[in-house]
């Protein structure tokens, strides 16, 4: 019975750390995912409107997502909010989100911190 503990315990002092790691793999795929949709349709908006959105809600608003998808790596559909800077070439253009990037102090699997991705 001590045998079979012992080989138990071993397994999952290998499978616990495995299973962990591809769960934050798999969560770095969605918020990948998300921050490439997004972005997207931030460029689409712009192309659409000639600028960018006040605010993420636009874009439901607009119909150009169903809902403000959620940031894996804190739980809420809360993300930072990059605005566009003045540009010269367009003197009257209003600012407004042009990326979006995730709320989150934890860093990835490549050594950023995802508020960087």
């Amino acid at each position: 019975m001590v045998i079979v503990l012992v080989m138990l315990s071993i397994l999952l002092a290998i499978a616990v750390p495995v299973y962990m790691a591809q769960v934050r793999v798999t969560r770095e795929g969605v918020l990948k995912n998300n921050l490439a949709i997004m972005r997207e349709r931030l460029d689409q908006f712009r192309a659409d409107r000639n600028k960018y959105p006040n605010s993420l809600q636009e874009l439901v608003d607009g119909g150009y997502l169903r809902e403000l998808p959620e940031d894996p790596t804190t739980g809420s559909s809360e993300w930072e909010e990059v605005y566009s800077d003045y540009d010269p070439n367009e003197p009257d253009a209003e600012p407004g989100i042009f990326d979006v990037r995730s709320q989150s102090g934890e860093i990835g699997t490549d050594g950023r911190p995802y508020s960087e991705w």
